[in-house]
């Protein structure tokens, strides 16, 4: 499927803010792509249709997530809010024909992040916090800052300001946001020692 394509389908399926912000997602993913050095199209391609799933009401999506085989871990299935990205990356295969496998875990990873995160993951990771659409709340000038100059202490960074704002909320927070977080603090570490 053709971009133009893409974004004809992407518009049908998402609120007009929810659309905005896939098309910023997607402008920052291929931007920063460049600048690192990673596949600009497929980042592209991943920050557009990130959300696909994001309109889908809770409910509708756990149904969708059974028929169409997406298993979801038990956290996931106690936080309703997190089902978008792995049906997403369901839906990137059915709705969108994607076949890509870097484009689709990026879209699956885009919300929780993981340890070891590919170039464009973590992009698109990024791209979705940071992109100009989003409102200014505390930590994102800093964390669009660092985003041009070290994806890593980003990634900590971003998932740092998801703990504060989750824990601040009083709800439960995925453990995945911590392994993440921890993986790339260590590799910071690592990397300033050497």
């Amino acid at each position: 499927m053709e971009i133009s394509q893409i974004l004809q389908k992407l518009e049908t399926m998402l609120t007009p803010k929810r659309f905005a912000h896939s098309v910023g997602a997607s402008e920052t993913a291929e931007r920063l792509a460049k600048k690192y050095g990673a596949d600009s199209e497929k980042a592209k391609i991943a920050g557009l249709v990130h959300d696909c799933a994001k309109n889908i009401p809770k409910e509708e999506m756990v149904e969708m997530c059974e028929k169409l085989g997406v298993v979801l871990d038990e956290e996931t299935k106690n936080q309703l809010s997190l089902v978008h990205a792995d049906l997403g990356a369901k839906l990137c295969q059915t709705e969108f024909g994607i076949t890509d496998p870097e484009i689709i875990s990026a879209v699956k990873y885009h919300t929780l992040g993981r340890p070891d995160m590919t170039l464009v993951e973590k992009i698109v990771f990024l791209s979705d916090a940071i992109e100009p659409t989003r409102i200014d709340h505390v930590g994102l000038t800093e964390l669009r800052e660092l985003a041009e100059i070290d994806l890593d202490e980003a990634v900590v960074y971003s998932a740092n300001l998801t703990i504060d704002f989750v824990k601040g909320k009083g709800c439960p927070l995925h453990s995945q946001t911590y392994k993440t977080r921890d993986y790339y603090e260590n590799l910071v570490k690592e990397r300033k020692i050497v």
